[in-house]
């Protein structure tokens, strides 16, 4: 198989709600037992097959660089240096011309799974969300799925975003360049969920996403518990 298994971390935000932890230390660099968020995706991605990695940053982008380059001295990893946030959205279109043309894995860096995507397929049309059971913060969830295909309920769906999914970067060939942020959600995905080809599936894995102090603190309690 000549397919390269390539994947992006999204590593750029401020994380303002994990204030004032988030001054000094960038939210990818928050540990969870004795490893960082980000260390811990980058071996997610690792065991399951991914050769290339690409990171984007911003905010305290120096630690986070040093501390991937330190922790993984040995592997292909790139960095997308923001000189400002630019999204969800803008960070990908950013880094596209780092990652190339093929499908790649999409993943937040602020999550502490252990989603299982070893059965993924990586042909896909527009993109492939993986979504999780709607969490206490996010009970009206993100988007529902119907016969394989991802649609938007606008009161209440089924299942919220991981922060993983599968993207072809053609879905942002007729993106113009901007200058400011925007993500993902709001400005690239509707217009292909709406053509019916923007995929999803369901995972039960474990999943928090550690977004306030509160989530930081239930991360750490999961993993003490299960070591």
């Amino acid at each position: 198989n000549e397919f390269t298994m390539k994947a992006m971390i999204l590593a750029a935000g401020f994380g303002k709600r994990l204030l004032p932890l988030t001054e000094v230390t960038p939210k990818p660099l928050l540990m969870i037992g004795k490893k960082t968020l980000i260390e811990r995706n980058i071996e997610y991605l690792l065991n399951n097959g991914f050769s290339e990695i690409v990171i984007n940053v911003s905010h305290l982008s120096e630690q986070i660089i040093e501390h991937v380059n330190e922790k993984f001295p040995d592997i292909k990893i790139n960095f997308s240096v923001e000189n400002k946030p630019l999204g969800t959205g803008g960070g990908i279109q950013n880094a596209i011309p780092v990652i190339g043309s093929d499908p790649f894995l999409c993943v937040n860096a602020d999550i502490f799974h252990e989603i299982k995507i070893n059965d993924l397929s990586f042909d896909v049309e527009a993109a492939h969300l993986i979504g999780v059971p709607n969490p206490e913060h996010n009970k009206e969830g993100d988007f529902s799925i119907n016969n394989g295909a991802v649609v938007v309920n606008e009161i209440k769906n089924m299942l919220t975003w991981s922060g993983i999914s599968v993207i072809n970067p053609k879905i942002f060939s007729d993106i113009q360049s901007r200058e400011n942020s925007f993500n993902m959600w709001d400005a690239v995905l509707p217009k292909y969920i709406k053509k019916g080809i923007v995929t999803g599936h369901l995972s039960e894995d474990l999943w928090i996403d550690v977004g306030t102090k509160d989530r930081l603190k239930l991360a750490n309690s999961v993993y003490n518990d299960q070591n």
